[in-house]
């Protein structure tokens, strides 16, 4: 947490300076642990139903730092860092599966908002956003899936995660060079991929037991295909996507549409697989309307 203030001093971007400034803690008493989980947030706008945005793998709330101020202009808005990642407080005691992750999110919820929400899931977070409204349908209004993950098979880099190996996984996705071509990767105008946006994805890295959480959630099996549960979804959905993603491809987007019965798909022109990043307004357009 100590490291907040003091990277924020090398940020460049407006809306990154603004964001890190903002980051808050709480206190979030769960079953998974006998004392409360220190969990960041962020929460922008006092008006209407309230929108609960949720991160990719490996990432932050800081993911949201264009997207953000735009909703909180039209709603409640607060972005949360799941447990195991970004900053939220990773415990020895504690295990980072998709279970504890909803658990942990559940009891945020009931913290920090208790009233039904706008579930946006960016990525990963889409999967757990899926998770979350199947398991939890009366705390999620409406659900928006932002080039979601969740009907890939379940990683099988899991069985392969013992020492040294666990290690050197997460000292390659350390790697600045590592981490910029990824990033690279994930924007259509590959201007996107500048210092700032390499130092917000990064930032977390510094927190303490990085490595290892990242190590449990990977043992654990980390997110399957939810197709089988999909037909499940009541809430009304919005499906987002870039019409140039090379993380995930195109083709889930038709398939969450098909799959997912009131549901609406909107792509995002000359866009990866961040339309939160590099075509924010647009991205609040989908999510407004």
């Amino acid at each position: 947490m100590v490291v907040i203030p003091f990277v924020a001093q090398k940020l460049t971007e407006k809306t990154s300076i603004a964001l890190v400034n903002e980051i808050r803690f709480k206190d979030i008493s769960t079953p998974l642990f006998p004392q409360p989980i220190s969990s960041s947030y962020v929460c922008q706008g006092e008006e209407n139903t309230p929108v609960l945005l949720i991160h990719g793998f490996d990432s932050s709330l800081l993911e949201f730092r264009r997207l953000l101020p735009i909703l909180g202009h039209h709603h409640q808005t607060w972005a949360i860092d799941l447990l195991g990642f970004g900053f939220t407080d990773r415990s020895r005691a504690l295990s980072f599966s998709p279970e504890n992750i909803k658990t942990h999110l559940y009891h945020t919820w009931k913290t920090l908002i208790e009233q039904p929400v706008i579930l946006v899931g960016a990525s990963m977070g889409g999967a757990t956003a899926i998770d979350f409204s199947l398991t939890y349908p009366e705390v999620v209004k409406k659900l928006v899936l932002i080039d979601s993950a969740g009907l890939a098979a379940p990683p099988r880099i899991g069985k392969f995660m013992f020492p040294p190996l666990d290690y050197l996984s997460t000292a390659f996705l350390s790697n600045p060079r590592v981490r910029q071509k990824i990033s690279e990767s994930a924007y259509y105008d590959k201007s996107f991929a500048n210092k700032d946006a390499q130092l917000c994805a990064a930032l977390h890295l510094n927190c303490e037991r990085w490595s290892q959480a990242l190590i449990s959630f990977t043992k654990s099996g980390g997110y399957g295909s939810f197709k089988e549960e999909l037909g499940n979804i009541k809430q009304p959905t919005t499906i987002i996507w870039g019409e140039n993603d090379k993380i995930l491809g195109t083709k889930d987007a038709d398939r969450f549409k098909d799959l997912i019965p009131n549901s609406q798909l909107i792509w995002i022109p000359k866009c990866g697989h961040v339309p939160h990043l590099e075509k924010a307004a647009l991205t609040a357009e989908a999510i407004l309307n």
